[in-house]
């Protein structure tokens, strides 16, 4: 079979058309055969030696395929969940083959029993075990997405929806907004999102945008043309989105383009409900702490090596609470994929065929938009 294997740290993939397939599927396991993998920025944290996980690898750990074989213990799985052979899934890569006796896998809120995401004894596709970027790949029946059948979404819309789409659902969720159907919070809430324009960052305007809220999307000057045309497509939904140029407007520009003036002393007063960090940058950081009301939430999601410096103060005395969010948990995951089919949020994606995929790391660590997906339908 096809595959690209990472071989070394800072080099290239390694394109293989011979590569052995995996051995059938035993357990929980599921044997799909892939239809499409999603680069994030986490392979490129990978590629780049920083995660000091071991080689060969192949990468990719949001991707989707069609079910091909189930082992013993997946049978039961998918009956409950209503999958079958044939099944087009979405594939995320944590967690596979969790242990079930630790404190994450039993307590793990609303998962499947035994089952835990954040499973320190568990395998990561395309980290830790090898993801997608192969024709034929095994995967835990307990950590795919069903793919509802009404909605029209194609295996290249669900795979970057399989790590960027559940970690801003959850970063959004982390923020205060309410994602239960039926049970919008948005009313005079604000979100400013950092790096709007990026993979998560469209992504997460398009959810908050749609489940009520109010979205200060926050990007810089090459993002700002995808962003543009995200905030059109939304329709009515968009009039709630508020597009920042972070290298045209101070924070207090925005808030008072926003907001308004605050009264002499109670500037704390004016300001969004939360925000959402996605660069690796210490300016969007300061810009996302400052942008916030007091009593405001910022969730962190980048990591960046070297950490970031932040003002004590901010949490002490405007009781600005700062959380981190890593990907989410399965429930969270079905429910994210079963609001995008029915609402129509979709990531922005560029497509290349599997041979081409060293074409799309360059293309990646040049800037360009959206979300980039090996579609392995396509001919190099």
């Amino acid at each position: 079979m096809r595959a690209q294997i990472l071989e070394s740290f800072n080099k290239p993939y390694t394109f293989k058309s011979d590569h052995p397939a995996p051995p059938a599927p035993q357990g929980y396991e599921l044997l799909i055969r892939v239809q499409a993998a999603s680069y994030c920025h986490t392979d490129a944290v990978f590629a780049s030696g920083a995660m000091q996980q071991g080689l060969p690898r192949i990468g990719s750990h949001e991707f989707s395929g069609i079910i091909d074989s189930l082992g013993p213990e997946a049978e039961k799985v998918a009956e409950k969940r209503g999958l079958k052979k044939g099944d087009l899934v979405g594939v995320p890569g944590r967690a596979f083959n969790p242990c079930g006796e630790c404190s994450e896998c039993v307590h793990n809120d609303g998962d499947m029993p035994g089952y835990g995401v954040w499973c320190t004894r568990a395998r990561n596709l395309g980290l830790t075990r090898d993801g997608g970027f192969q024709d034929w790949c095994l995967v835990d029946s307990r950590q795919v997405a069903r793919v509802p059948e009404t909605g029209g979404m194609r295996a290249v819309d669900i795979a970057p929806l399989m790590c960027a789409g559940v970690t801003v659902w959850n970063s959004l969720e982390a923020a205060g907004v309410q994602t239960a159907e039926g049970q919008a919070n948005g009313e005079g809430k604000y979100v400013a999102i950092l790096g709007a324009g990026g993979g998560l960052g469209h992504l997460g305007v398009q959810f908050a945008a749609k489940l009520g809220w109010n979205v200060v999307a926050v990007d810089t000057t090459p993002a700002m043309g995808m962003l543009d045309d995200v905030v059109k497509e939304l329709g009515e939904d968009g009039k709630r989105v508020h597009v920042v140029d972070a290298l045209k407007e101070s924070v207090e520009d925005v808030k008072n383009r926003i907001f308004g003036a605050a009264a002499q002393g109670l500037e704390g007063e004016k300001g969004c409900d939360s925000s959402i960090i996605l660069p690796e940058s210490q300016a969007a950081f300061d810009f996302g702490m400052a942008v916030l009301k007091n009593h405001g939430t910022c969730v962190a999601v980048s990591f960046p090596k070297d950490g970031w410096k932040f003002k004590p103060g901010d949490l002490v005395f405007r009781h600005i609470k700062l959380v981190g969010v890593l990907t989410g948990r399965n429930r969270q995951l079905q429910a994210m994929v079963d609001f995008a089919a029915k609402h129509g949020v979709r990531a922005r994606i560029r497509t290349y065929p599997l041979e081409q995929l060293n074409g799309l790391v360059e293309d990646y660590h040049k800037g360009v938009g959206g979300k980039l997906v090996v579609d392995m339908q396509l001919k190099p």
